[in-house]
């Protein structure tokens, strides 16, 4: 790809950037030769990790048609990274031409490239913000005025959390944003787990220890825990691939390989 028009000099285009690493392992076009090299190098080490990262992408495009089923319109992404092909704005506007999308990343590399990218659609937007400061999101959110916080909003929390270690209190973080949003809203998560697990993915998870942006493995019963008084629509907090598969092919024979679990809550507030 070329160098966004906008993006900042300060943003060192010689050394990969893990967004846009991600962007190639979806397949996207957002990405230079230095991260496809780092790419390549990562899967070597972790061969299945191209497919869990598409394998979450998969669940949050059925996660996200379902909810414009329901009637949602409006989405807070956290942690979006790049909008790559088959993101969450192009797959609420196919549904509903009028889905309102804010796009919240803490790189600065991939905000700017999002918001190249996004520059003509006026019912996106995209904020650089910090998920371990979820009031710093609301207000920005808010400033921005795209979104109706009195209005059901989908907020989007997809391979984001597990970056989050205990001592950052992630309940406390998603709680904040659950109270934020309007009666009716819904909560999807998709994070890694430790459970039914292979030694070998769990060696290779062990690796981001390596990396400023440790994963942190947690359980069935720590993920669910997040969604609060929230009710989980069916068929709940399951591995990845089984949450609504499109297609009875769709289901993989060992879903337990892509190491996480997915869910979607609705809160039943009247």
């Amino acid at each position: 790809m070329e160098q966004p028009r906008d993006l900042s000099t300060d943003i060192d285009l010689s050394r990969p950037s893990a967004a846009r690493v991600y962007d190639y392992f979806l397949g996207g076009a957002h990405n230079f030769e230095v991260d496809r090299q780092l790419a390549e190098q990562i899967a070597a080490l972790t061969p299945n990790l191209a497919d869990t990262m598409r394998a979450g992408r998969a669940f949050l495009r059925r996660a996200v048609r379902y909810l414009a089923a329901e009637g949602v319109d409006q989405y807070l992404d956290v942690g979006s990274g790049i909008p790559t092909v088959g993101n969450v704005h192009e797959v609420a506007q196919a549904a509903n031409p009028a889905s309102r999308v804010v796009y919240v990343d803490i790189d600065p590399v991939a905000v700017m490239h999002s918001r190249s990218i996004l520059e003509r659609d006026d019912r996106t937007e995209v904020l650089e913000g910090d998920l371990r400061d979820p009031e710093g999101i609301l207000d920005g959110a808010r400033k921005l005025g795209l979104l109706d916080f009195d209005r059901p909003i989908a907020v989007l929390l997809a391979g984001v959390v597990h970056f989050l270690p205990d001592a950052d209190r992630p309940g406390e973080v998603i709680r904040t944003l659950r109270e934020a949003v309007g009666p009716g809203s819904y909560l999807v998560i998709s994070h890694s787990t430790y459970e039914d697990q292979p030694q070998e993915m769990l060696d290779a998870q062990k690796l981001s220890k390596r990396t400023a942006t440790e994963i942190t493995l947690r359980s069935h019963a720590e993920i669910s825990s997040y969604f609060g008084d929230y009710t989980l629509v069916e068929p709940g907090l399951v591995h990845l691939p089984l949450w609504r598969p499109e297609s009875p092919g769709d289901a993989d024979e060992h879903p337990e390989r892509f190491g996480a679990f997915g869910g979607v809550g609705r809160d039943n507030t009247p």
